[in-house]
């Protein structure tokens, strides 16, 4: 696995330049950091040199006004173009970072980064976030972190070390006007500490907002199906637009709070830059100055200008940048669930939860309390009891999407918290009552259980999940794309290709969660006995709702609030009464009414 580096989680509150570059430097990496910061150093001489080659205007019209003789005047004619030439040339070669993609490989790694992280980060944590903001945070903010970082900082070099370095070349030839400009310079930093925290609270402001609003997107786009159907398209459409426009709103806010400020800065200065102006058509009309060295600070003034004045809004881009880094730096921090060791293997596949408990972040009750249960090796083992009893939940414990408060889950008398993540799931496949299918052709759709499979292999785990003859009907057969999360698919196709991918796993351990519930009752037949035949080699797992499909299961657990109520077979707990005898008759009760009508 590629190691990772954490980007540091920074709070939300104005910081010095030198914190920016050394969080850009964390986002790409050790390998590319020193590449980066030589780039860095580059575009500051490149301004610095720029400023110098600015400053030169002055003694290169005086001497051309005063000096009969030109080649004063070409001396410094050929010194400007130098330092101009050099200062191109440095800039070339510092955004070569850029040109030769080194920043681009830099935001591959990133990503790269942050997908090993979604892979390590507990479900639970991913629950609280939507696709749409994890889709934003990926690409989006990745972008304004990275692709995008040495034009901004280029714009703010230019803006603030070219006009420091000609007011320092201009004090080399008239300290008066030198030190006048150096004046500006104590000026913008006031009024950077004032506008720099508004900036920062408003791109964090606008960036969440672009994220909800990508999420809304996603959402509406892939629910649209449900929506017609239910008539309520027009609704959450009415929802959309009342995210767009509280965006608009947010972006309107932000424009007109900063409006103000941003004419105050750049009038402080302008004023300041025409003082100097003022000054040294003063210091012309008492005889101390050359009009020629008035006119080469027009150009410079004209010049630096612009730059200096919109410097406060470079460092908007540069909000926009640290914004990003700070959430990508809070989800890289997001610890995984920990591994014990030594790590351990199983060398049986028998399951043991021993006094499991185990409640969600912010729920007001524990989801499983007190369990205790044993699933002995190749048998079938059903799951039973009310929606929202907890019978998903001990599932995903099992796939240890997340860890259990108390108690401990073993298989072969192994902790899970003992076995690498990605042995667990070499250990288990899964059907979930909820399918996820890829927009891949049905071949990569299946072969995701086993990636080295053959076609043969592929085509026999199909044909036992009942999938031969609806694939035959497609228009590319095994070649067709799936669409988004499957959507060619009718339900129950859907969870025939999930149940292929699990038999195609060929894990010692499967769970499954209600697999026949889409299927019709020829299919359900057929898969069941498919299914059959696996419990003599394996331990199965089923999440059962409708108990005629688990009656010959070697073990029912019945689950009642998080807790088990009843265990036994399916003879036994009638026999017993209860929980399980209760929810029997009512389902054959309900079979009766269904039959009488």
């Amino acid at each position: 696995m590629e190691q990772t580096t954490s980007l540091p989680p920074r709070k939300a509150q104005a910081s010095s330049f030198l914190t920016t570059f050394r969080q850009l430097a964390h986002s790409v990496g050790p390998e590319a950091a020193s590449g980066l910061r030589w780039s860095l150093a580059g575009l500051i001489a490149a301004s610095a040199l720029q400023g110098f080659g600015l400053a030169a205007i002055a003694p290169l019209l005086t001497a051309a006004a005063t000096d009969p003789d030109l080649s004063r005047a070409l001396m410094w004619f050929g010194v400007m173009v130098v330092l101009m030439a050099v200062a191109s040339a440095l800039r070339w070669i510092a955004q070569g970072f850029d040109f030769d993609g080194r920043m681009v490989r830099a935001t591959w790694r990133l990503r790269g980064q942050l997908g090993v992280k979604l892979r390590e980060i507990p479900l639970e944590r991913l629950q609280d976030k939507r696709a749409g903001e994890l889709n934003s945070m990926v690409l989006g903010n990745v972008d304004e972190n990275l692709l995008y970082a040495l034009t901004v900082l280029n714009l703010v070099f230019t803006a603030i070390v070219t006009p420091l370095c000609a007011a320092l070349g201009i004090l080399l030839f008239d300290w008066r006007l030198g030190l006048l400009l150096l004046l500006i310079f104590p000026a913008i930093i006031p009024l950077y500490h004032w506008r720099r925290p508004a900036l920062g609270r408003g791109k964090r402001i606008l960036s969440q907002a672009h994220q909800s609003a990508s999420a809304d997107v996603l959402e509406y786009t892939q629910g649209l199906p449900v929506l017609r159907a239910a008539g309520r398209a027009g609704e959450k459409a009415a929802r959309l637009t009342q995210t767009f426009e509280k965006l608009e709103a947010i972006q309107v806010f932000g424009h007109r709070k900063g409006a103000k400020p941003n004419i105050i800065v750049a009038s402080i200065v302008e004023v300041g830059l025409l003082i100097v102006l003022a000054f040294g058509i003063w210091l012309v009309m008492a005889g101390s100055l050359h009009a020629a060295t008035l006119g080469a600070l027009f150009v410079i003034v004209v010049r630096i200008s612009e730059p200096l004045s919109t410097f406060i809004l470079y460092t908007a881009m540069l909000e926009v940048m640290e914004a990003a880094l700070e959430r990508i730096g809070s989800l890289m921090a997001t610890k995984p669930l920990p591994q014990a060791t030594p790590e351990q293997m199983p060398t049986n596949h028998v399951i043991k939860f021993e006094n499991v408990g185990f409640s969600y972040a912010q729920a007001d009750r524990q989801t499983i309390t007190a369990f205790n249960a044993t699933l002995t090796e190749r048998s079938l083992t059903a799951l039973v009891g009310p929606s929202g009893c907890g019978k998903t939940t001990l599932t995903r414990l099992l796939l240890r999407h997340f860890d259990p408060q108390q108690g401990a889950i073993t298989i072969g008398g192994v902790d899970l918290r003992n076995i690498p993540a990605d042995r667990i799931n070499s250990l288990i496949s899964v059907v979930f009552q909820d399918v996820y299918l890829f927009n891949d052709t049905v071949m990569a759709n299946i072969r995701m259980g086993r990636p080295e499979a053959t076609d043969a292999e592929v085509i026999a785990a199909a044909e036992a999940a009942q999938c031969l003859d609806f694939i035959g009907r497609l228009p590319q057969g095994w070649q067709t794309p799936l669409g988004e999360i499957g959507g060619r698919l009718s339900g129950g196709e859907r969870q025939r290709i999930s149940i292929a991918r699990a038999l195609l796993k060929d894990a010692p351990i499967i769970v499954l969660d209600e697999p026949t519930a889409a299927l019709d009752t020829e299919s359900e037949l057929a898969v069941q006995r498919a299914l059959d035949a696996l419990v003599a080699s394996k331990t199965v797992i089923v999440i059962a709702h409708r108990l005629s499909t688990i009656v010959g299961a070697d073990q029912i657990l019945v689950i009642e609030e998080g807790a088990l109520a009843q265990s036994g077979r399916h003879a036994e707990l009638l026999e017993e009464g209860g929980r399980y005898a209760r929810m029997w008759a009512a389902q054959g009760a309900a079979k009766q009414w269904l039959g009488g009508r």
